[in-house]
């Protein structure tokens, strides 16, 4: 009878350190937890390092769009990011005349379905090296394997490194990346 005990016990404390060990292996984006059972936005306001980005989508009108069910795939520009973008760009984005060049932008880093990193390198693989995205906005993003990660390079030349990968969200997949894309 103790050995059953024993062993129930045993099986208990297993069981409970895995439900911990997946506790602890939550993504963090920006000092906050990321949880897959919620949206993009809704985990997206909670990291500090995209406050400007958050701000972006709601002047945009993206908001709705982002909650839905997509599957979406974003690649997630830092507030570095948006911070090194020629000075005063931002605010002009932000204005409410410049809505509709604000969401192209931003569009133009969404991928419709759910492409997470093994999907990406399938697709770099399969494209021998290369893969082409076309974005939501209507663009290409290239996605290319570079010194152990993969960087997103835009219609006009510039490239992103993914910085972390494989934030999953109930309505697809975000990569944080530390350049914004910029379409042709």
């Amino acid at each position: 009878m103790r050995t059953k005990h024993k062993l129930a016990s045993l099986g208990l404390a297993v069981a409970m350190s895995l439900t911990a060990a997946g506790a602890f292996a939550q993504v963090m984006v920006g000092g906050a937890p990321m949880y897959a059972s919620k949206d993009i936005i809704d985990n997206a306001v909670n990291s500090k390092d995209h406050t400007t980005l958050v701000a972006a989508v709601k002047a945009a009108g993206l908001v709705d769009t982002l909650k839905s069910p997509g599957p979406f795939t974003v690649f997630a520009p830092t507030n570095d990011a948006f911070a090194a973008l020629p000075a005063g760009t931002v605010d002009t984005l932000l204005k409410p005349e410049n809505k509709g060049m604000l969401s192209g932008i931003l569009t133009y880093h969404v991928v419709a379905g759910k492409m997470d990193s093994a999907a990406l390198t399938k697709a770099i693989a399969d494209g021998k090296g290369k893969a082409m995205l076309k974005t939501v906005a209507g663009g290409n993003l290239t996605a290319m394997a570079a010194n152990g990660g993969v960087t997103i390079t835009d219609e006009k030349g510039g490239t992103a490194k993914v910085t972390t990968a494989d934030v999953y969200q109930s309505n697809g997949v975000i990569h944080v990346v530390d350049k914004v894309l910029l379409p042709k």
